[in-house]
């Protein structure tokens, strides 16, 4: 393998473990958040017991642990012929944060974000936005399944609408690689012809 062409796949695994990196934000949340008091903050809220469902209505604001939720609007609710729960926030946009593992805040945000309890997936739907030290995804959709850790971003695909993905230089600067030390030039020496 030629010495550009290691370059190139060098460039390539340090660009996709960046990436990985970004799209990685619930899988190095902090453990504990879980496990804390969930409290739920509302304008008002109304419960229809009937079809297991309660809707809190806005600003509301979700707090446990370090996650926090902001939204105009939030259904907590079953699906009918279903045991899964599912969380609903909406807003202009509704916005998510956590404080990560290594004390970083990683966000996101959309028009909805939906969480299903049961198969540990965030959908964001409608300007979706991934956030981490700065670097993101954006799209229409962003589809993140935390247990199996595979993120679908989807565009609407009409137009110039794209998925977009900004990864901040000091994000992908490869702290494995060994440094190479630049040869020393020789100060007041003179050079033979």
């Amino acid at each position: 393998m030629s010495h550009i062409n290691r370059l190139h796949t060098r460039a390539n695994v340090v660009l996709l473990s960046s990436i990985l990196c970004i799209l990685s934000l619930p899988a190095t949340a902090k453990q504990g958040d879980l496990k804390q008091e969930l409290k739920i903050a509302s304008a008002s809220q109304s419960a229809d017991i009937k079809n297991n469902q309660i809707v809190f209505n806005g600003p509301v604001t979700i707090v446990q642990g370090t996650i926090n939720i902001n939204a105009d609007q939030l259904r907590a609710f079953t699906p009918e012929n279903s045991t899964s729960k599912r969380l609903i926030a909406t807003g202009t946009p509704a916005t998510f944060s956590q404080e990560l593992d290594d004390g970083k805040i990683g966000t996101a945000s959309a028009n909805e974000i939906s969480y299903d309890l049961a198969t540990t997936t965030l959908t964001l739907t409608g300007n979706a936005k991934l956030d981490q030290s700065g670097s993101q995804v954006t799209g229409n959709k962003i589809k993140y399944n935390i247990s199996a850790q595979e993120l679908i971003a989807e565009s609407t695909g009409t137009g110039q609408d794209r998925v977009i993905t900004i990864i901040q230089p000091e994000n992908f600067q490869d702290e494995s690689a060994p440094k190479q030390k630049l040869p020393e030039i020789p100060v007041n020496k003179q050079i033979k012809p």
